[in-house]
């Protein structure tokens, strides 16, 4: 049976982030944009990651450039703007498409693992997948709901064991 371990992402420059490096941590994995309405929620997902990453959260962002064009050209340009504009620490990968023909397969798997109002489709900017230590439950978000939002989810999915 498949799990999220199985995937490789890529940083902005293009190296392998190999997913299984996160087994046992709890990962909130959100595809991001930068000229968004909604990107002001770099604030709250940065303050989770400050507050909760040593107990155990990784926080991957994805920038998708696919509603609106709201994303900048490339992730390495939308990874300094988060930073530079954010404060961003948490990793930013490269830049992907979350639905259609060229969809990145992480976000085929979360889809189908988690599907939303729109099943298998991401609706817009910051849909938000937090997944347990153990890869095997994967809660969605829906990109209105705010990072401060997923704390109670966040706190339990860290309270559990390490252990795997």
């Amino acid at each position: 049976m498949q799990t999220i371990y199985d995937f490789i992402a890529q940083t902005p420059s293009g190296e392998p982030v190999r997913l299984s490096q996160y087994r046992g941590k709890v990962l909130l994995i959100v595809n991001t944009a930068s000229k968004c309405g909604l990107t002001p929620q770099f604030v709250g997902l940065e303050k989770l990651y400050e507050q909760y990453c040593d107990a155990g959260l990784v926080i991957l962002g994805f920038p998708c450039g696919q509603f609106l064009g709201q994303e900048l050209k490339t992730g390495l340009e939308a990874s300094q703007f988060c930073t530079r504009s954010y404060g961003v620490t948490f990793p930013m990968m490269k830049k992907i498409s979350v639905n259609g023909r060229d969809c990145d397969p992480i976000f085929t798997f979360l889809k189908r693992s988690a599907p939303g109002v729109l099943g298998n489709w991401i609706k817009w900017n910051f849909t938000k997948f937090l997944i347990s230590r153990d890869g095997e439950e994967i809660l969605r978000f829906a990109p209105i709901t705010r990072p401060e939002a997923l704390e109670p989810a966040i706190k339990r999915f860290l309270a559990a064991p390490q252990d795997l």
